[in-house]
């Protein structure tokens, strides 16, 4: 069995607290959604969140939900904490839900594999894109491609996406109790 969900599986539940001091659950999330797996130490991370928040900004009116989920182990990676977290939403100004996932439970059920991670659902619920963003979450300039923008894209025009599975590029998630750059062994690569 694969660790990262599968094209046409259902988007995982969850109930988690947010920056915003209230507890979100997926059913809040009617519409086309991206469930976006970062934190805040990861210089892809970092690199990516203007992106994101452009994301947000040119696809919230169209119906395009977005989320959060920071679910790193916090004892190697202090910075990654829900204090943290709640001060770098208000240093960025972060115009979607930023959710803490501390028992690592959701990233589980999502199998989430990198800091970032996206993961595209159509308004059915079904995952219909996971990879990444682009070529290059550190360096927006440098990007080449722009698969999450072009599978958005195809499902708001209904349209087949072209190549709704990609790699993660950017930082391993960081698991409890287990090395930082460790993976599980049958998430080695999603293609």
């Amino acid at each position: 069995m694969p660790f990262t969900l599968e094209l046409g599986a259902a988007a995982a539940d969850f109930d988690l607290p947010g920056v915003d001091g209230a507890n979100h659950r997926l059913t809040e999330y009617a519409s086309a959604l991206v469930v976006i797996f970062t934190c805040n130490h990861c210089p892809y991370a970092i690199g990516s969140e203007d992106r994101i928040m452009a994301l947000h900004d040119d696809y919230a009116a169209r119906g395009v939900r977005l989320v959060a989920i920071s679910s790193n182990e916090t004892i190697g990676h202090p910075t990654d904490s829900f204090e943290h977290m709640v001060t770098r939403a208000k240093e960025k100004n972060f115009p979607f839900d930023y959710l803490f996932d501390e028992s690592q439970d959701v990233a589980r059920a999502y199998g989430a594999l990198r800091t970032p991670h996206f993961f595209l659902f159509d308004g059915d619920g079904a995952l219909v894109y996971t990879g990444r963003m682009d070529d290059n979450p550190r360096d927006a300039a440098a990007a080449t491609t722009h698969e999450l923008r072009d599978a958005i894209d195809a499902v708001l025009s209904g349209a087949t996406i072209a190549e709704p599975l990609t790699n993660p590029l950017g930082c391993n998630v960081k698991w409890k109790d287990q090395d930082a750059h460790w993976m599980p062994p049958e998430a080695c690569d999603l293609i």
